[in-house]
């Protein structure tokens, strides 16, 4: 299966979560659903995470994961374009990898992925990147949930 990324918008995305883009004027944008979490257990955590470049394209990968309890935000503080890749959960269980899209993410742009949304580990394609990466954890398996399918490839238009 290939996937050839489409530009990140707010409406491609929002079966999967919210973009998270600062108002191009001044003032404050809200994100009410990117801290969302399912579990009363569950505590906050801010990570900071500082990922090298893919050294050439097309990516070939053969896993997903998911955050079924959680919400998962990434904000870039220092970063080229990234890859967003997406998947709904399949009736039979795991991602619906039939349906999955990719996205190319701006340097500007983070994501928030809804609780329950299957994606790839995020890849970042022009240089070092740096990101803050928000979610809830209660320190179970079930925070995060990898799964083997079958071999997808990722590409640029």
């Amino acid at each position: 299966m290939r996937l050839i990324a489409e530009p990140l918008t707010s409406a491609a995305f929002l079966p999967f979560g919210d973009v998270l883009e600062a108002p191009a004027i001044p003032g404050r944008t809200d994100f009410d659903a990117a801290l969302a979490n399912l579990r009363p257990a569950a505590r906050p955590v801010l990570s900071l995470v500082t990922k090298a470049p893919m050294s050439s394209l097309p990516l070939t990968s053969t896993v997903m994961e998911r955050h079924r309890f959680s919400s998962q935000s990434f904000v870039p503080l220092e970063a080229g374009r990234w890859l967003v890749v997406v998947a709904p959960h399949a009736a039979a269980g795991g991602p619906d990898m039939a349906q999955a899209r990719a996205f190319l993410a701006q340097p500007d742009q983070g994501v928030t992925y809804g609780a329950d949304t299957w994606h790839h580990p995020f890849t970042v394609l022009d240089r070092l990147a740096r990101f803050a990466v928000f979610m809830w954890r209660e320190g179970v398996p079930a925070d995060d949930e990898f799964m083997d399918v079958p071999p997808f490839e990722i590409a640029l238009p």
